[in-house]
């Protein structure tokens, strides 16, 4: 099961109470206070990584509690360090604060740790407060609380290229036909009820990985299908192919369902809709008398956009577009994987 959206509480451990004590042992001339601190808290800390691919984990397992320290004792004894919990993430998830709404992270990489709830300091115990005039203090400090908040994931697939269009087209055949992947396929829309990744192979050394997102209709930036819960994974990818059926059996103008899908990526994202884009063509061995390809060729010659046609079934067309999707992501940079909160990012040598 597919799950990219979940909502988790995470608390990380309060600090130990400090200790009043007094040191009062046989053959020990000098007494005096001996309240050892409190130790520190557990944090919480998000790690991203490459080994989980949904957040389906976190459906029935919704709640986060790091060790709390052990309280200070006599004889100037510290208190245990409660141990730091570590919750694996992802990589593409992206972190927010549900109570103010702040994006607190994106795990755009793996193996990244992020700071999520910082441990409580343990409390001083009495010894801490004596002074050449105040010798022999009663006073120590209870532990601070640990961090407490309520987060929310939500799952960003990390892909090159991703496939757009009506449900049905051929998004699905297409992926298992330049990959390995396996997707469902079946003639009826909406066979495809979650994404699915699969890695194109140009050569040994030269690959990319397309996304396949569920179709699209109009209105589906509105929720309407299931557009609006599955677009957000577009926004990660660095180039678009829009596919468009040209069978003469789909009674589709394909023209028109060009500009439905262009606006519905604008209306859920102008950045999306900036993307660049490759039209393609799908199922020309079923066009027929070849009326719905013309149409969309001479479309694209006005419009000044190649035009890809291709067979998922023949096979025809399948290798150029394959090595134009290259061609053009050779051509776009990829995206910066710097974040913009390195303060919040610790190394591991600095991590229990």
């Amino acid at each position: 099961m597919f799950v990219d959206e979940a909502k988790i509480y995470i608390a990380a451990g309060g600090g130990g109470n400090g200790c009043v004590a007094f040191r009062r042992e046989k053959y020990v001339p000098r007494g005096g206070p001996s309240g050892g601190d409190g130790g520190d808290g557990g944090s919480i800390y998000l790690e991203s990584t490459q080994h989980h691919n949904t957040l389906l984990k976190f459906r029935f397992n919704k709640e986060f509690r790091a060790q709390r320290g052990g309280h200070g004792e006599g004889s100037n004894r510290h208190g245990k360090n409660g141990k730091d919990l570590v919750i694996s993430l992802p990589v593409g998830t992206v972190v927010w604060d549900e109570a103010t709404g702040e994006k607190l992270f994106d795990f755009d990489a793996p193996a990244v740790r992020f700071l999520a709830a910082e441990g409580g300091r343990g409390g001083r115990g009495n010894a801490r407060f004596a002074t050449s005039t105040h010798q022999a203090p009663r006073k120590s400090e209870p532990g601070k609380p640990g961090e407490e908040r309520t987060l929310k994931l939500e799952l960003k697939l990390l892909a090159d290229v991703g496939l757009v269009g009506f449900p049905n087209v051929g998004k699905s055949t297409l992926v298992s036909r330049l990959s390995a992947a396996r997707p469902r396929i079946a003639d009826y829309p909406f066979t495809t009820l979650e994404p699915c990744l699969g890695v194109v192979a140009i050569d040994d050394e030269k690959t990319f990985v397309m996304a396949d997102i569920p179709g699209l209709i109009a209105g589906a930036h509105q929720g309407r299908g299931l557009g609006d819960r599955f677009l957000k994974h577009v926004e990660r990818t660095r180039l678009l192919l829009h596919l468009i059926d040209v069978a003469e059996h789909s009674g589709r103008d394909p023209v028109e369902d060009y500009s439905i899908i262009q606006k519905e990526l604008e209306s859920f994202s102008p950045v999306i809709a900036k993307k660049p884009m490759l039209v393609v063509a799908s199922r020309v061995d079923a066009s027929g008398d070849g009326k719905r390809l013309s149409a969309l060729r001479k479309f694209c010659r006005e419009q000044e956009r190649p035009l890809f046609e291709i067979s998922s079934v023949t096979g025809e067309g399948l290798e150029k577009l394959k090595h134009a999707a290259w061609a053009k992501l050779e051509a776009i940079p990829r995206p910066d994987s710097s974040q913009d909160d390195p303060v919040s990012l610790l190394p591991d040598s600095q991590v229990d």
